[in-house]
C-alpha cells in the first residue's frame, strides 16, 4: 500500500518547498520511490506548456519518480492570492475529486506520495472550504514545517492543535531557519521539541540558493515508516 503525507506550514512563506524537496531528496538517497504532488498553486506563469507555479516545478524536479507537470500540480493560478480567490478570479472550482484522483494517479506510480499545501494549515478553497477538510477526507498523516522566526512557537502550536482537533495525527515536523538573524534559535527548536507531537525530522539551515541544493542530509524519514 503506497503511504502518503500531506505537509503542511505554519504560515504562508516559510519553506514549505524547501522542506519537501529535502524530503523527496532524502527519499531518493534512501531509494525510496517518492512522488511529489503540489494539488493547488496561486503565482503561476503562463508558459507555451501552459500556467507553471514555480514551487510545483521545483517539487517535480526533486520528485524521485518521473512525472508530468499536470501529474504534479492541477490547479495551477496566476494570481499571487489565495487559492479561494484566484480560482474565484479565473472561474474555477477547486474539486476535492479532482484531488483525490490525482493522489491515487500518483500512489499508482511510487512507493509513497508527499503533498505539500498551500498556505498555513487552513487556507481556503472557496468562500466556505479549506484545503484542511480535503486533508480530513483522505485520513492523511501529516508533516509540519516550522519557518524558525518571531512568532513561531505560537503559530506552531495552534496549528498542531487545530489538526489534531481535525482527528489527524502530526507525524512529524521539520524546523527551516528562514531568519538567520533569529536570535535564542536552539532555545526555540528545544521549545518546539517539547512542545509539538510527532519526531523532528529534521532542522534545515539557512543558506543562499536554497532550492538548488541537494538537501538530503538534513532530513530524518524515520517518523513516516517507510
Amino acid at each position: 500500500m503506497t503511504n502518503a503525507f500531506f505537509l503542511t506550514g505554519t504560515d504562508t512563506e516559510v519553506g514549505k518547498t524547501v522542506a519537501s524537496r529535502a524530503i523527496l531528496h532524502a527519499a531518493g538517497s534512501a531509494n525510496i520511490k517518492m512522488a511529489g504532488y503540489k494539488p493547488v498553486a496561486s503565482d503561476s506563469k503562463p508558459t507555451d506548456e501552459g500556467m507553471r507555479n514555480s514551487d510545483a516545478l521545483y517539487i517535480q524536479g526533486a520528485s524521485v519518480v518521473e512525472l508530468d507537470y499536470q501529474e504534479v500540480n492541477p490547479y495551477a493560478f496566476e494570481a499571487a492570492i489565495s487559492p479561494h480567490l484566484a480560482a474565484e478570479q479565473e472561474g474555477q472550482v477547486i474539486d476535492f475529486d479532482v484531488l483525490s484522483a490525482g493522489l491515487e494517479h500518483l500512489k499508482s506510480k511510487s512507493e509513497a506520495v508527499l503533498i505539500e499545501g498551500a498556505g498555513g494549515w487552513r487556507v481556503p478553497i472557496s468562500h466556505t472550504d479549506f484545503l484542511s477538510s480535503w486533508v480530513k477526507r483522505e485520513k492523511l498523516p501529516v508533516i509540519l514545517v516550522v519557518g524558525i522566526k518571531l512568532g513561531c512557537l505560537s503559530h506552531a502550536m495552534l496549528t498542531a492543535e487545530a489538526i489534531k482537533n481535525d482527528g489527524l495525527e502530526l507525524v512529524g515536523w521539520v524546523a527551516n531557519r528562514i531568519n538567520p538573524g533569529t536570535e535564542n534559535y536552539a532555545d526555540i527548536i528545544k521549545m518546539l521539541e517539547h512542545n509539538l507531537p510527532g519526531k523532528k525530522m529534521g532542522e534545515i539551515p539557512y543558506m543562499p540558493a536554497i532550492k538548488k541544493r541537494d538537501l538530503s542530509k538534513y532530513i530524518d524519514l524515520s517518523a513516516l515508516g517507510l
